[in-house]
């Protein structure tokens, strides 16, 4: 009788995402509670809290010049704090999404030897990461972007309504109300890992995180003006500047029509000697049409900067561990 060839039993792998949802539950319910909490917030922003400091402005307005003026000024304070609550809370979540990565998703789990764990439970480091990054990385996106969408309406809603709603050019109403700051997280996400990855410890994984998130951050706020084309418009002396916006360079025009820097002058003869080269200025900005081609190409760039992230985390686990894939993956 000829034997009967024996196949290895299928090994039976971890659920690494059930596993990764378990592992990191109370960052998860405390997520959701922030997200709550915020995306509240601004919808109230978008209605109560708008409408009462609307009207609160409309009595301002009408009260004219006289002496005493009865208005909500309570109201108008109290749009004012939320805004920039919220505001605030959406500059500073890629930061936060850096710290958790870089302190638990990576740089705990290396430190207390739960990945490697995971490695011996027929689940290559590949999958591993690939689990850590994917997973956090939709829920970042989808949440973070639902606040911007949300940010951004409220913002649209108070033009016109009131009298002191921040521009469109505002560093942190740009950054708050578009794709940057979901851009931004995914950059935080990926650098707090890598720096998980690298340093295998909690505390100063985190503060790695954090800081390289904002290089990242402060780099894409000084690239933004640059990376679309921007307005010039030329006045007169006693016109100055024209053009409202997010201003990139200002200056003076010579007779050859050369542009230069405004001159240093110190005292009114010096400063008609001065201007007296001079024939008017001009100004180069990004009017309020530029703005989700400034978006547009930020997030891009951020992207393209988070991409570059995740490639290093794969080549830091690669270089820890050998071939991210076992023989019989």
């Amino acid at each position: 009788m000829s034997a009967v060839p024996l196949t290895a039993a299928p090994v039976d792998r971890p659920r690494q995402t059930r596993w990764l949802l378990r592992l990191h539950r109370p960052a998860l319910y405390t997520w959701a509670a922030l997200w709550l909490l915020l995306a509240a917030l601004l919808v109230a922003l978008d209605g109560p809290l708008l409408d009462a400091a609307a009207q609160g402005w409309r009595q301002f307005r009408d009260c004219g010049m006289t002496e005493r003026c009865d208005y909500d000024q309570g109201a108008i304070l109290r749009y004012k704090d939320c805004y920039d609550y919220a505001t605030v809370a959406l500059n500073v979540l890629p930061f936060l999404v850096a710290a958790w990565a870089g302190a638990a998703l990576t740089g705990r789990e290396l430190e207390s030897g739960t990945a490697r764990l995971a490695w011996t439970q027929a689940t290559s480091p590949a999958r591993w990461l690939a689990v850590r990054l994917a997973v956090p990385a939709l829920g970042v996106a989808v949440c973070t972007g639902l606040l911007s969408w949300l940010h951004h309406r409220a913002w649209a809603a108070g033009q016109g309504r009131i009298d002191s709603a921040k521009e469109w050019y505002d560093r942190f109403t740009l950054h708050a109300g578009g794709p940057v700051v979901v851009a931004l997280a995914l950059a935080g996400l990926a650098a707090g890992a890598l720096a998980g990855l690298l340093l295998r410890r909690t505390l100063l994984a985190l503060v790695v995180g954090v800081l390289v998130t904002g290089v990242v951050r402060g780099l894409a706020e000084l690239a933004l003006p640059h990376l679309w084309p921007p307005v010039t418009r030329l006045s007169t002396l006693d016109q100055g500047f024209l053009g409202d916006g997010l201003v990139v360079d200002q200056g003076m025009v010579t007779r050859s029509g050369a542009h230069v820097p405004p001159p240093s002058c110190d005292s009114t003869a010096s400063c008609e000697a001065a201007y007296a080269h001079f024939t008017g200025r001009y100004n180069t900005y990004h009017p309020v049409s530029h703005l989700w081609g400034l978006q547009l190409t930020t997030t891009a760039l951020v992207l393209a900067v988070a991409g570059l992230l995740v490639a290093g985390c794969f080549l830091a686990l690669r270089r820890q561990t050998g071939p991210l894939r076992p023989a019989d993956d």
